[in-house]
Order: structure tokens, then C-alpha cells, then sequence
């Protein structure tokens, strides 16, 4: 057995987490992975689930396959508050090495102009890009960005609990909203929410 140790950051070895953890390898999740690496060699993350594993959060701006690639590669969870869901529909993400303070944002390169796209247009196109053969400055744009963290963003305990005073359910991590001196929850105080209760 050879002593020499595997780079966390390789792209075979990536790939392959983001395939098991996703169940396939698709055109996002080689973006995804790339952009992963791209994004922790950028910020100073070289051993995302050893050594960095404290070190590193993420910002992703959209809900599909590259989410699933980049959580694989950087082993940061929404559930360990490391990764953060900003829905923007942006092939995107943020990668901050929290040690450091440095942050970028990494995001795909508008290689297709103007066009807008319909659904059918988009169907027949191939699922499987062939995003590994482009470089990262073919693929990306990567710009170095500050985020303003704020304490309850970060990993670990709430640093806040309050019931909402209309609905009555509890909001944590200064998620509330005062209005009218009553703390309320987002929903409740914008009156709106993404389900109609039946």
C-alpha cells in the first residue's frame, strides 16, 4: 500500500462523490463539481471535509444539480448551516473561507448571448454538456466578493427563539420581524406565503 495521499480537491475523486451522492453524472454536476473546486482552491479550502471543514460556508443561487455536486464536493449541509439557498436561478455560488474571511463568487459564463430560451427550445437540447473539456476561464467568471455574515448566520446554536405572534410558531436565528412592537414571522408580517392551507 503506497503512503501517498489523494487530493481531496482532484476532479475524479469529485465527480465520483457528487455521482454517488446525486445518482448520476449530468451536465450540472460537472458544473457543479468544477465549480466547487474552482471556488474552494480560490478562497485557500484544500481539505473541504478535514482539515477546512470548520473553514468553509457557501452560498448557492439555484436549486438544481450543480447544489447537489458542490454539497457533495465541500461537504457543507444546509442542516450544519454551512450551506445557504438563495434561489436566483443563477448557475452561482459564493465559496467564503470563514478563517480567512476571503470570498468569491463563482459563476457559469453566458457563452449563449441574448437568446432567450422557451422550454421546448431547451428540450432539445442534450442533457450532458460536455463541461470537462472547457478550462475554469472557458466555464466561469470568478470575482472576489464580501459577505456580511452576521452571528446568526453561522454554524451552531440559535441565538434566538420567539413565537410569532400572530401564527404562534416559533422563529429562530432572528429570522422575526418587528412590526407594530410584535415580533412575527416572515410569512405573517409580509402576508404571504408559498402554501394555501385546505
Amino acid at each position: 500500500m503506497s503512503g501517498r495521499k489523494t487530493d481531496p480537491l482532484d476532479y475524479n475523486i469529485c465527480i465520483e462523490e457528487a455521482k454517488a451522492f446525486h445518482g448520476e453524472v449530468c451536465g450540472g454536476i460537472i458544473m457543479g463539481t468544477r465549480m466547487a473546486i474552482s471556488g474552494m482552491k480560490a478562497v485557500g479550502i484544500f481539505d473541504p471535509k478535514g482539515e477546512d471543514k470548520k473553514n468553509l460556508m457557501v452560498f448557492v443561487e439555484i436549486d438544481r444539480c450543480p447544489t447537489d455536486a458542490i454539497i457533495a464536493v465541500t461537504g457543507c449541509h444546509p442542516g450544519k448551516r454551512t450551506l445557504k439557498i438563495l434561489d436566483n436561478g443563477k448557475m452561482a455560488a459564493t465559496f467564503i473561507n470563514l478563517k480567512t474571511g476571503k470570498a468569491v463568487r463563482v459563476c457559469s459564463r453566458n457563452r449563449q448571448g441574448d437568446v432567450i430560451k422557451t422550454r421546448e427550445m431547451i428540450e432539445k437540447e442534450p442533457m450532458k454538456e460536455d463541461f470537462s473539456t472547457l478550462s475554469d476561464d472557458e466555464l466561469f467568471t470568478v470575482t472576489e466578493v464580501t459577505v456580511n455574515l452576521k452571528p446568526e448566520d453561522m454554524p451552531g446554536r440559535p441565538h434566538k427563539s420567539v413565537p410569532c405572534a400572530l401564527c404562534g410558531e416559533r422563529v429562530l436565528d432572528m429570522r422575526d420581524v418587528e412590526m407594530e412592537g410584535k415580533l412575527l414571522c416572515r410569512p405573517c408580517a409580509e402576508q404571504k406565503n408559498y402554501y394555501t392551507a385546505v
